[in-house]
Order: C-alpha cells, then structure tokens, then sequence
C-alpha cells in the first residue's frame, strides 16, 4: 500500500494579474482600472481599451529581451555542460594519455608511488609522537539533563477495543536491521500495537540467515520495553488460526520510506483496527525522523538499552576488547579502530581503479557482472573512475590509511583494531600498513579458531563482534560511510559525553596531496594535523536543526533526544552493557 499523493491546489488569478507579473493581461469587459487616463483621443473609446493597447505596444520589446535572454541561456545550457564533459574525457578518460593532457590533480591513484617515496621520511621521523589519551581537545559543555517521558508513551490514538499486533519484515546488514527494530518499536508505540519480534530476512548479499534472537537477546529486549511498549514473540494461536498459522498469509503493507506521523494515523491505523494486525515489509527506514518527543524516546530507549547482543556475541565480544586493551599496554590501553571498507564487493560497486592495471578492471567488471548484473552496462551509463576519487567516493585503501595516521601524528607504536570483512588483494594492500603500524589486530589474530567457529558464515554476528571492539577504542576511524559506521558514531556520541570521538577523512582533499609527487612529509603532515584537529571540532557538534532528516538522524546525534538516558562514565565504557 502506497502513500497517497497530495493533491494538485489550482490556483486562480483574477484579471488584474495581481502582484504583478501574469503573463499577458486580461482585457475582458470585467476590467477595471483606478489610475487615470491618458489626454482623450479620437481613437481611444475608454480607458480600458487604451489600457489594452498600451500593453500591446509595449509586450513586442518585452518579448524580444525575453527571447534575447532565453536565448543566452539556452547556449549556456549546452555549451558549459559539454566544456565540462569533454574536459573530463580529456583529463580522467582514457584518451588522455593519448592527447597528452595531465590527469586532473586525484583523479589517478598514486598513493603506493607516494609511499615508496615518502617511506624514508616516515620512519625517520622523531617528533613526539601523539599521545591517545590527549587527542580529543574539544570538550561539549553538557546541559542539564531533562528528565524521560513517563514510563508509558501516552496514548498517541485510542485504542479501547482488542489488542492489535504490527509485524515487520527487516532486512539489510546488522545496523540497517537495528535502524528497523527501533523505528518498529516506535510505530508500535505509535499505533498502541503490541510488537511481534521482528523477522530477518535473508539478503543474498549479507546471506545470513542468522535470527532476532542469534544477534540479540530476546527476553532482555522484552523486558527493557515493558511498560512502554509490549513485545511478543509471536503472533497467538487465535490469530494464527485466521490465516492458517502462517504469517505470510498476512496481506502485506507496502509503506513508502520516511513515511510521516500523519500517513500512519490516516491510512494505515484504521487497516490496523479492522484486520487486527499487520504485517509491512520491507521496514527498513519507512518511518520518518520528525516523530512526537515520546516516540522519539522509544527510539532511543531500543537503540541504547533494549537492543543488547546476545549472550554468545557479547561474552567473545568482551573478550576481544580486554585483550585489545591488554595489547595497547604501551598506550595505557587505549587503542585506534579502523573500519576499512576495501573488501571485494565495496571495489567492485565503487567503480573506482587503484595500482591493479587491466588485470584489475577486467576482474572487477568480472565481479559487477556477477554481482549485479548488467546494471552498470546500462545504455547512456558512463562510469569515470578518475571523476569518483575527485568526489572522495573511492574506498580508502589500507595503505592510504596508514598515512593519514602517520601524518596525524600516530607512531608505529600505535595499537590498531582494523574491522573489515576480507581484504581485496589482501596480502598486497595489508602489507604497507603493517609496515607502518605493527601493532595491528583483528578479530581474527585476538580470538581463537575455535572461539570464531560458531560465526563464520553469519557476517552479522561478526559484524556484531567488530562493531563492540570499535564501540569501546578511543580513536574510531571510519573510510567509507555507511549504516555501521553512522550509528557508531551516534553510540560513541552517546557513550563520551557528546563527542564521537571519530576521524572522518576529508577524502577529496587526501586524493589530491596523496597526487602530489612533490610534497614533503613535513607539509603532508601539516596537512593531516589540520584534518584531524578539524574532525576533533566536527565531532563534538550536534546539528542545529528542529526537525531531523535522513542525514541527521537520531541514530548518528543522539543529543539532545537521547539525552535523558545517558548515564556519564569517566572509567570506560562497558560494551556488555550498551550492546
């Protein structure tokens, strides 16, 4: 089921052509007109007329610079739009090289040529080096909390009859299922429904076929939401036997995405109220951000209390952040996470070519084919590799990383956490950060084969494990967007006071110095001071917006929504506890 579309409000202009600019003016008998007449002439019969005519006489200039100015920016239209596509081809397509113009400043990858020259410069570098526990020197002035709403969300629509259910379907990787469960338990609260535990489904990309209840823990989630939402596990027998005890013959909801408050209490609450339950699927982000304060609160209390992983997850989980913590002795324990998006796939969608050759863009169009189809062959699709680094939209490569780091100020002592799924071209791509940071782990080198047994093959409980060990490192680096990394750094901001405590690379600014063959390690370096001091200052904001949107949601800026929950702790942060 679609939203409904607004109607089209027709608006109507008397004669007058009142404020001043209707296209041509109207000359019926209904005129009238207060200002004086022009000296009487012969010819001219009343006022109306002489009006008519003096705009007669005069719309042939107006026409005329009308249609000069038109014209002009016709010619703008087509002249500019091709300036720029023909400058591309000549400087990032693939006959630059055969007209002999220069490759537009980061539009070709030359970051392993930079290191092999920088290399030297890097590892005879003795300046003192940063120290973790002082990268952060932004501090938000945190306001007086203001107290939760009541423990229930207030009875957004009446709902005297019998209990009614919302069933929804999520799907996507482990934190787009996370952004469905707590918009379901706020519709739910919403719609005074009772919340049947959501149901994963399976993604051919993710193909993880693991449950609510492998990924988090069922009866804590229940018993978190109580009194402000209930939650079941399944549908009763009563209503089970209406549709033959199988859900999928529930009929199905299609709701468009960030579908406001007012479509749910006019279209879909009275479908609600006559069948009893409903079922929509696909839930992921079809309720929109601007919602009551009370739902807002719903929200958060799922993201940050009720959604905690389950007991498997949580217990390796713990494990990895105490040996994390153990490794980064030199460091007093804190340590730098690395969500590193360079795995196959991510390559492969991005379009972008790094150092592989032929060789490389033959496989990778191999793996888009494989993948998605002839998607990228579509008729009048142009893919420029050289154009997607300029816009910052390539995937950062380790190797790329590791300078940043080192630029910031971050020596080889530094102990990393790289989460990351597998490496393309690992071996070759891994080789160069290892070089500048030795100290670096995975969940792979801290927990035992056995230990990750039981996960391989579910990317979301490993992608569960990755994201608690980040949750809990003092520098969290993210390379790529996405889910993982933006409620990440909503968690952090609601763990630490405020501050993400997260580097965003400004990536189209790093594709230009990492271009550059005659930069020295000394000016990079200025240069990556000043991205992260910048990264410490955007951390630390939270956007001044009254209504949110998809870019700000409350996910990624908890506060102030979020801020009744918080619970301030300057000894650490216990994942077990918020995971």
């Amino acid at each position: 089921m679609g939203m409904k579309a607004k109607p089209h409000h027709h608006h109507h202009y008397n004669g007058n052509g009142g404020g001043g600019g209707g296209g041509g003016g109207n000359c019926s008998e209904s005129s009238s007109s207060t200002s004086p007449s022009p000296p009487p002439s012969p010819r001219r019969h009343s006022s109306t007329l002489s009006h008519c005519r003096r705009k007669l006489r005069s719309k042939p200039i107006s026409v005329v610079a009308g249609f000069l100015l038109l014209r002009r920016f016709l010619r703008l239209l087509v002249v500019l739009p091709l300036l720029y596509v023909s400058g591309l081809i000549m400087c990032v397509g693939p006959f630059s090289g055969l007209m002999g113009h220069t490759p537009l400043p980061g539009s070709v990858y030359r970051s392993h040529e930079m290191f092999e020259l920088l290399w030297p410069h890097i590892q005879a570098d003795n300046s003192t080096p940063i120290e973790l526990s002082s990268v952060w020197r932004y501090r938000r002035k945190l306001k007086e909390q203001k107290p939760c709403p009541p423990s229930t969300a207030g009875p957004q629509l009446e709902s005297p009859g019998p209990s009614v259910y919302l069933i929804v379907e999520v799907n996507g990787g482990l934190n787009q299922q996370r952004s469905a469960i707590c918009n379901a338990v706020a519709l739910a609260g919403l719609l005074n429904a009772i919340l049947v535990i959501p149901n994963f489904e399976f993604h051919n990309v993710w193909r993880d076929p693991s449950t609510f209840g492998d990924i988090y823990d069922e009866d804590h989630f229940i018993a978190t939401l109580e009194g402000h939402v209930k939650v079941v596990k399944e549908l009763p027998e009563m209503v089970l036997e209406r549709y033959d005890h199988s859900i999928a013959n529930i009929p199905t909801l299609r709701v468009q995405a960030w579908a406001p408050v007012r479509y749910y209490k006019g279209e879909v609450y009275p479908i609600l109220q006559r069948q009893g339950v409903i079922r929509i699927a696909p839930f992921a982000n079809r309720l929109a951000m601007n919602v009551p304060p009370s739902i807002q609160h719903l929200r958060c209390l799922a993201n940050y209390e009720a959604l905690k992983f389950s007991s498997p997850i949580s217990n390796l989980a713990r494990k990895l952040v105490e040996r994390m913590t153990e490794m980064s002795s030199r460091t007093g324990g804190k340590y730098v996470s690395i969500h590193l998006r360079f795995e196959e796939d991510m390559v492969a969608f991005s379009c972008c070519l790094y150092d592989g050759g032929e060789a490389e863009n033959s496989e990778m169009n191999s793996i888009r084919q494989k993948g998605w189809g002839d998607k990228f062959k579509r008729k009048g699709r142009v893919t420029l590799p050289g154009l997607n680094r300029i816009d910052g939209k390539c995937p950062l490569t380790p190797l790329e990383v590791g300078m940043m780091l080192r630029g910031m100020g971050f020596d080889n002592s530094t102990s990393i956490y790289l989460a990351s799924g597998k490496i393309y071209w690992a071996e070759k791509h891994l080789a160069p950060l290892l070089k500048m940071f030795p100290y670096l782990h995975t969940k792979e080198s801290l927990a035992t084969p056995d230990e990750l047994a039981p996960f391989k093959g579910y990317s979301s409980r490993l992608a569960a494990l990755d994201y608690t060990v980040c949750l809990s490192s003092e520098v969290f680096v993210t390379t790529q967007g996405g889910n993982f990394p933006h409620f990440l750094m909503g968690h952090r901001r609601f763990l630490n006071g405020g501050h993400a405590k997260t580097i965003i690379p400004d990536k189209r600014k790093l594709v230009v110095l990492l271009h550059d063959m005659s930069i020295s390690w000394k000016d990079f370096k200025l240069e990556m001071e000043a991205m992260l001091i910048e990264s410490d200052r955007k951390g630390k904001i939270i956007p001044r917006v009254k209504k949110f949107t998809k870019k700000s949601s409350v996910y990624s800026y908890p506060l102030p929504d979020c801020g009744c929950l918080q619970k301030h702790n300057s000894t650490g942060i216990d994942p077990s506890a918020h995971s």
